[in-house]
């Protein structure tokens, strides 16, 4: 699909990224429903196979199958349940189950099988029922207590997922990001991912735009979702990342604050300057004689065993970050990184709160055409080459 051509190739970049929600353009639908949507477009697909209108095939094949509930628009309400009852769910959840493997059945009996449509229909339909569905002691089946991680959520949409962009905000679908120049407030790059994915994972896109631009970073402002994207990780030495860091916090013990990291020499050094040598992304214990003698023994630990510390595979640049905030400047860089959430907002104006399409790969697509039109409203925004001369 290309890269957002913003500006003359090439060039250092005052970056920004930020993500907000996109929700999915397919329904969401619990276990039930989910597979009998499923089943039923398998039957539609066998229907018109064999040359029957789509309600009246449907209605027909559905009966022949033995699950007419099938035809229905709705499977919960043709199995007229009591759902207040604790055994209307086991009573449903068995009945669907049956027709999957009586829909597998039926088309194998026309022939049907070979169709994308219905294997397609087929799959999901299993794949549901292996990521919802278990057995209890009795070998009774039973929807699953709690949420498979890459649980399917849509069958219109095989790629919308359950995720969380905060602890009390759920989203079903995707995740947009967009990477904001902070100069121009241009967007020379964006992403999709689905809404389970961690946001660094979106760092392969950010980069295929960059590189496609001749671009590179030359700074980098981000929440601290991004902390473990390659875009960090793998950052060149004269990248700069501005971000707030993790709270460092023991309680009304010492904090990992109140130790001295020497990262040239490896070293971590205690209140009481006990000296121990540590490696990034390991944990450092002190030794158990040396915290049993040490007069600081009540405010750093209780542990028989010494005090430990976990060193974090990139605490140096977590160690900069706070030091970075704890001044005037710093502050004032990571209020930089409100011209993405403002971008973010324009955007989500124009491209509106639910994804347009199915699918991540056209979702990307639509959010490069509204990164467009943000880009060219920006431009309009600026005033012309007299003015600025003057």
């Amino acid at each position: 699909m290309g890269s957002l051509p913003v500006g003359s190739p090439g060039g250092r970049l005052r970056a920004a990224l930020d993500s907000s929600p996109l929700w999915g353009a397919g329904r969401v639908e619990d276990t039930i429903n989910l597979l009998g949507h499923a089943l039923r477009k398998v039957v539609g697909v066998l229907a018109r196979q064999q040359g029957w209108g789509l309600a009246e095939g449907t209605r027909v094949l559905a009966e022949r199958a033995g699950t007419p509930e099938l035809a229905a628009s709705s499977l919960k309400a043709a199995l007229d349940l009591d759902w207040d009852d604790p055994a209307a769910l086991g009573h449903a959840l068995g009945v669907v189950l049956g027709a999957v493997g009586r829909v597998e059945g039926l088309a194998a009996e026309l022939g049907g099988g070979g169709d994308p449509q219905v294997a397609a229909g087929l799959a999901a339909a299993r794949q549901v029922r292996d990521q919802d569905v278990g057995t209890d002691e009795q070998g009774v089946a039973r929807i699953r207590r709690g949420v498979t991680r890459d649980r399917r959520i849509s069958i219109e949409d095989a790629q919308m997922r359950h995720g969380r962009k905060t602890k009390n905000q759920r989203i079903d679908g995707y995740k947009r990001h967009v990477l904001c120049d902070l100069d121009t407030e241009l967007v020379p790059a964006v992403g999709v991912t689905a809404a389970n994915v961690a946001e660094a994972e979106v760092a392969e896109q950010i980069k295929e735009d960059l590189d496609a631009q001749q671009r590179t970073l030359a700074e980098l402002d981000i929440d601290r979702a991004y902390l473990s994207s390659s875009l960090v990780r793998d950052r060149p030495d004269d990248l700069q990342v501005f971000c707030k860091a993790f709270p460092v916090r023991n309680g009304p013990r010492f904090a990992k604050t109140a130790f001295h990291l020497d990262f040239d020499r490896g070293l971590l050094t205690c209140p009481n300057s006990v000296t121990v040598a540590f490696t990034p992304g390991g944990k450092v214990q002190f030794p158990a004689q040396a915290c049993a003698a040490c007069p600081l023994q009540i405010q750093c630990t209780t542990s028989a065993r010494g005090r430990s510390v976990q060193i974090h595979p990139d605490e140096r640049l977590l160690a900069e970050l706070r030091a970075a905030q704890q001044t005037p400047h710093g502050r004032a860089k990571l209020r930089e990184r409100v011209k993405v959430e403002h971008t973010l907002a324009h955007i989500g104006r124009w491209q509106g709160r639910r994804a347009r399409y199915l699918g991540q790969r056209k979702n990307l697509f639509d959010l490069r055409r509204v990164a467009v039109v943000h880009n060219l409203h920006v431009i309009a925004r600026q005033p012309s080459p007299a003015k600025q001369a003057a």
